[in-house]
């Protein structure tokens, strides 16, 4: 990190000269990321790309999309590192290279990263080295900086034994010197502003295609469903050891897990020793998600960490009333005792309380639907891009 601080401030002192907008010209953004969906990727681009402010939007990614390029935003240029550079140093090396070589040659208005480790970091070197804009896309919340990194999901900080508070200060003084910083909610941005940041910090959620992801009136076979990734800080064994503990009083009980991941064997070997099988399917990664949340009653999100997940916005566009952890940003969203519940204490028992008083209450559900329904319409993909032209227009 002291290595990076010094990049930092050699690329300002040699770099080229900042960037001037043009007043009221469209511009251009080339932003880099790890992407797990489709879903993820549309949210977060689609709305930003339909903003009058943004001419064209280059995204530099090794996810291979099945279906993005036809949601509507016709200005994105999806970038990806040449396979043999991809082999011979790995795809993150390969990506950030190839971001730092786009943003040489292009020298776009903005330069931008989904989170803090490493295309947060490496996008402020970037920018200051071609005289962009920095953007950082906080997504995981304080979770990226707290520890120094250590609750991140990254391979190089996680190797941190226990919380370093040197390598925190560190990782918030780089925070604190990005031109705009875009929290999921607002505990995020909370966080940030308190530790004093030069740039701005505003809330900007993924939106949400409405012909993807909007209630539909049917018969809903599936008590449980969670969506996500299945790693380590989803807690996903705690779902399934609520899910054993509601079956004990409701035997027919039906969950679903929708995500592939590495705990994928683990999990489902858990699932026999619970004695769960006959309640509950993996079904791995789908495209068809909406259709699987319209299916289902409760959606339950059993994370040590999270922003303001996708995967929960999503759900409750479906009517879903969600079951999840009080961490991050979720409670933006859900309202406890309104649209579903808040788990502070985050035991098995205490997910299984709130599984089971939604199922076995219908009004109670069709109540907090209906809830869940109206706090997510806020969420849509037009009016994300009104806020981005309104986000946008600042810097011009």
């Amino acid at each position: 990190m002291a290595l990076y601080h010094c990049s930092v401030a050699i690329a300002k002192l040699l770099g080229r000269k900042p960037y001037v907008d043009a007043h009221d010209e469209p511009i251009d953004i080339l932003l880099t990321g790890t992407f797990y969906s489709d879903n993820w990727l549309s949210a977060h681009i689609v709305p930003l790309a339909n903003s009058n402010k943004c001419r064209r939007l280059m995204l530099v990614t090794t996810f291979e999309s099945t279906s993005f390029g036809t949601d509507g935003a016709s200005n994105v240029e999806l970038l990806r590192p040449p396979s043999w550079l991809c082999r011979v140093i790995g795809n993150v090396p390969a990506r950030l290279m190839t971001f730092t070589w786009v943003a040489l040659r292009r020298r776009p208005a903005w330069v931008g990263g989904f989170h803090l480790l490493f295309n947060g970091l490496i996008a402020q070197l970037v920018a200051r080295l071609v005289g962009s804009r920095a953007m950082y896309f906080c997504v995981g919340g304080p979770m990226e900086v707290l520890g120094g990194g250590i609750w991140a999901e990254n391979r190089v900080f996680c190797k941190l034994e226990v919380p370093d508070a040197k390598v925190e200060a560190s990782l918030l003084r780089a925070v604190k010197r990005f031109d705009l910083i875009i929290t999921m909610g607002r505990k995020a941005q909370e966080f940030i502003e308190e530790q004093g940041v030069d740039g701005t910090c505003m809330v900007v959620s993924g939106g949400i295609d409405a012909e993807r992801f909007s209630y539909a009136d049917q018969t809903r076979d599936i008590d449980f469903i969670l969506v996500a990734r299945l790693s380590p800080i989803k807690r996903i064994d705690s779902f399934l050891r609520a899910v054993a503990i509601v079956s004990g009083d409701h035997p027919s009980v039906r969950a679903v897990v929708i995500g592939d991941g590495e705990l994928r064997s683990a999990l489902e070997s858990l699932a026999g020793e619970l004695g769960i099988e006959d309640n509950l399917e993996f079904a791995g990664q789908q495209e068809n998600v909406g259709q699987w949340l319209n299916r289902a009653k409760v959606f339950v999100l059993t994370s040590d960490s999270e922003g303001l997940a996708l995967s929960l916005m999503e759900a409750m566009t479906c009517g879903l009333p969600a079951v999840v952890s009080n961490v991050g940003d979720l409670g933006s969203l859900v309202e406890h005792g309104l649209n579903g519940f808040l788990v502070g204490d985050r035991t098995p028992e205490n997910f299984a309380a709130g599984m089971t008083t939604l199922v076995a209450d219908d009004a109670m559900w069709s109540q907090f639907s209906a809830e869940a329904r109206d706090a997510a319409s806020h969420y849509k993909i037009s009016a994300v891009s009104d806020r981005w032209d309104r986000i946008l227009g600042l810097s011009v």
